[in-house]
């Protein structure tokens, strides 16, 4: 297997683009990524594509109408929220192989205000009466929000904890003009604002929406004749989950990352200790906090101390979704992996800007779909 690097990368502006079709939004990316590559869709040996809900509409083929027809082997992915982050591992391995040495990948998702899996996300249920709020249950709201709870009982997690996650967010959100909603919000905002699944809020929820992200990756060999400085992909895992008996309540959440996180430390070389920054699954503030714990950095029950010591926020021991993450920046199924890693890759660079995680050489960024499927990409410097 040979070493890989990513030499360029693009993400959209999240939001809601009605006027625009997926394959318009996904070619906008791919555009991004050439330009941020110094490259040419002629350069390109491959295109995998992550789409989720256009799935059967080869949306690769179609971003490829737009962008040029070069004839190279197009790839559609989908794999629930790890649809993108599997989309780049693709592309990874067909340059790892040896098979290629430039591959494309590309995440994109059109969502507007469905929800997340239609089964009771934020924005698609009536705000003056929301059953998911009274009952707690449903399809990821729920899942989540019985997670947040069976922590708390076992640990004596507070609601304010996981409120104190969603402050944060959207704090580092404020220096990030790609986030679908730049606005601050105060712990008050957050724990008075509707029940969606108890513990989480809507403004512990993710919104839905539009957007796309891309990266093109490179053997070493090519990274060198482009840049001195490129960013090596150190790891690129996807796990399952395995069947256990397990606590019904915590579902695969856990048992996902956590495979998926040794599997990627072993492979990298290196133990959560050694990580700058992460950017992180948070669809529900309950979920960063248990990735916490899933990823190592903090020990089972502990996670909560991070949040309190401001360990995790920008300028803090170990920075978690300085992009605002999923809470404030958006989750567009399909485009949310390449866009973790497009986030990884500006701080690794140090170009991020406002919001810079300062000497940055490590980071890793996390998806996990429930169905299931995790991935885990740690990229270096």
């Amino acid at each position: 297997m040979r070493d890989v690097y990513v030499l360029g990368v693009h993400m959209i502006k999240f939001g809601r683009y009605p006027e625009k079709t997926v394959p318009e939004l996904g070619a906008e990316s791919v555009i991004g990524a050439l330009k941020d590559a110094g490259m040419t869709m002629s350069d390109i040996e491959i295109m995998v594509v992550g789409n989720l809900y256009q799935s059967n509409a080869m949306v690769g083929q179609r971003i490829m109408q737009i962008v040029g027809q070069t004839g190279i082997p197009v790839v559609n992915v989908t794999n629930a929220c790890a649809t993108g982050s599997t989309a780049f591992r693709e592309a990874y391995f067909g340059v790892a192989s040896g098979a290629y040495d430039v591959a494309m990948a590309t995440g994109v998702e059109q969502m507007g205000k469905m929800g997340l899996l239609s089964g009771g996300g934020p924005g698609i249920s009536d705000p003056a009466y929301s059953t998911e709020g009274v009952l707690g249950t449903g399809i990821m709201p729920g899942v989540f929000g019985m997670a947040g709870v069976e922590h708390m009982r076992k640990y004596g997690t507070k609601l304010e904890t996981f409120a104190q996650i969603s402050v944060k967010n959207h704090k580092h959100a404020m220096n990030n003009p790609l986030s679908q909603y730049q606005v601050e919000v105060s712990l008050e905002d957050v724990m008075n604002s509707r029940m969606v699944a108890y513990p989480n809020t809507l403004y512990m929820c993710c919104p839905t929406g539009d957007g796309s992200a891309a990266a093109v990756l490179v053997s070493e060999e090519k990274a060198r004749q482009y840049t001195s400085h490129p960013i090596k992909v150190a790891a690129s895992i996807l796990t399952s989950d395995p069947y256990t008996q397990r606590d019904p309540t915590m579902h695969d959440i856990n048992t996902l990352t956590r495979n998926a996180s040794q599997q990627a430390y072993e492979k990298a070389g290196i133990g959560p200790e050694d990580l700058d920054l992460i950017e992180l699954h948070d669809c529900f503030a309950t979920a960063e906090l248990l990735h916490y714990e899933n990823l190592g950095i903090a020990a089972d029950g502990e996670g909560p101390k991070l949040v309190a010591e401001g360990d995790t926020s920008v300028g803090g021991k170990i920075p978690v979704n300085a992009s605002g993450g999923l809470l404030s920046k958006g989750h567009p199924l399909g485009a949310t992996g390449v866009a973790n890693v497009y986030e990884i890759v500006q701080h690794l660079r140090g170009n991020r800007g406002a919001g810079q995680v300062e000497g940055a050489k490590v980071g890793l960024a996390h998806v996990i779909g429930l169905g299931s499927a995790c991935t885990i990409q740690i990229l270096t410097a």
